[in-house]
């Protein structure tokens, strides 16, 4: 089981990986504090979870997983606390979402507001950074570097 959790927290000492990182969790953070507390004008926890399961059909237990995926990856993913786990569940709230919510948009923003709504670029890009974190691990400054350090 140590073998296993040593893998799983294993980083060095990159600042490439601690910069993608914080700036995973620094974008995804916001959309979920939007989606529990309704900070930056979201709906807060029983709004969204309206939203997702009665407007969106989605079951509770993942709307769920989403928010709580978006709220505490955010901050795992700034603190370098379980930085794989964390990229891997943030990874698939947006490739979810750019599946469910922006591929009917086409690929581009919506920069000119001359569109339905957002294409999925945007989702691509979080989605390469959360690859590179799964595989990389959290780098330079992360919780994960100390905790490993101290358990080999």
């Amino acid at each position: 089981m140590k073998s296993l959790i040593l893998k799983t927290l294993a980083t060095d000492k990159s600042l490439t990986e601690f910069f993608l990182r914080v700036a995973l969790g620094a974008m995804i953070l916001p959309h979920g504090l939007q989606k529990t507390f309704g900070a930056f004008g979201g709906y807060g926890y029983t709004g969204t979870m309206q939203f997702f399961t009665d407007t969106m059909g989605i079951p509770a237990p993942f709307a769920f997983m989403a928010i709580a995926a978006e709220f505490a990856g955010g901050f795992a993913l700034i603190l370098g606390i379980g930085t794989r786990w964390a990229a891997l569940l943030v990874g698939a709230v947006m490739a979810v979402a750019a599946l469910t919510s922006h591929v009917q948009n086409g690929f581009f923003m919506n920069w000119f507001g001359n569109q339905k709504g957002e294409g999925w670029e945007f989702h691509l890009l979080a989605i390469a950074i959360a690859v590179a974190l799964v595989v990389r691990g959290g780098g330079a400054y992360s919780t994960d570097l100390v905790v490993s350090k101290k358990l080999s």
